[in-house]
């Protein structure tokens, strides 16, 4: 372990924790994973094996041995572990939604914000350089009026994620709905309020949303589409014309390397303010839940 190095533990070991979780912080010099713990013990020791880290039998175990944990799990098991870990004084990297339900989400925050530890939520598309700099643009340019995002994917139709249990009881609008609802806040505005939700049969959503500011801005999401590849657009419009984001495919190890450098530096400098931190997985929550609430699904 390089001097600084921040001692770090996995929590999950299926396809998201194993092609970008594990080879990022293994890889990563402000990092070094230290180990892993699963549900599935041989996952676990196959993933630790592949990366120079030791598979363990227990969460408490892990906990013993680090400084940071990393989770890549469903949103209930996450926000129950993650609780465990920040009471213990671990920093913690998130995924999204970062708990199954409101409650959940705020008990979460409320620990992480007790212990004082850093907690940044893998919202991976905002660590992109590209969605930095046009976010940036953005920003700079002023006068946005409105704008919209699609996400549509068949990713529960086939490949690695047709047999993710939470995803197939949760919906896209929990598993790619952070994800929009983030980009179109970030660029537009804290969105204050969900102005209508509506999900079909087959769990396409269809949002309209409310910006601090009077901007308004619209979001489809579907992960039952027999679409390739996945189309993800964000856009913005307004008195400078008409600008669009899209996602560059294969950028998430490149992304994820940029949220654990500022990770490691949030964990060395005592800070645990960022614009993806817990608080802003508590946010993205409040609006999941409005949505379904609208939509007429409750939790």
């Amino acid at each position: 372990m390089g001097q600084g190095q921040l001692r770090a533990g996995l929590v999950g070991a299926g396809p998201w924790a194993k092609t970008v979780h594990a080879p990022g912080l293994a890889d990563h010099p402000g990092m070094t994973l230290r180990a892993a713990w699963a549900r599935r013990p041989e996952a676990a020791k196959e993933l630790a094996e592949a990366h120079g880290a030791q598979a363990v039998d227990s969460f408490d175990e892990l906990l013993d041995q680090v400084d940071a944990v990393a989770f890549a799990v469903p949103p209930a098991v996450q926000a129950e572990l993650a609780v465990r870990a920040a009471e213990a004084g671990k920093h913690l990297i998130l995924e999204k939604p970062i708990a199954a339900d409101l409650d959940g989400a705020r008990r979460l925050a409320d620990a992480v914000e007790a212990a004082g530890v850093a907690a940044l939520v893998v919202l991976i598309l905002r660590f992109s350089p590209m969605t930095r700099e046009w976010l940036d643009g953005i920003k700079e340019a002023g006068g946005w009026r409105g704008g919209g995002a699609r996400w549509l994917s068949g990713a529960l139709l086939g490949g690695q994620y047709q047999s993710s249990a939470w995803r197939h009881d949760s919906g896209a609008l929990a598993d790619i709905g952070p994800h929009a609802l983030d980009l179109l806040d970030a660029a537009l505005g804290e969105i204050t309020e969900v102005l209508a939700a509506n999900r079909t049969d087959d769990d396409l959503w269809q949002l309209l949303l409310a910006h601090e500011g009077g901007a308004t801005s619209t979001a489809t999401l579907s992960l039952r589409l027999p679409i390739q590849p996945t189309v993800v657009e964000v856009a913005v419009y307004g008195e400078h014309g008409y600008r669009t984001l899209g996602r560059k495919p294969g950028s998430a190890g490149e992304s994820y390397t940029a949220l654990l450098d500022d990770f490691a530096a949030m964990a060395a400098s005592g800070t645990t303010s960022h614009p993806c931190d817990v608080r802003r997985g508590l946010h993205l929550q409040k609006l999941l839940e409005h949505a379904r609430e609208l939509a007429g699904h409750g939790k």
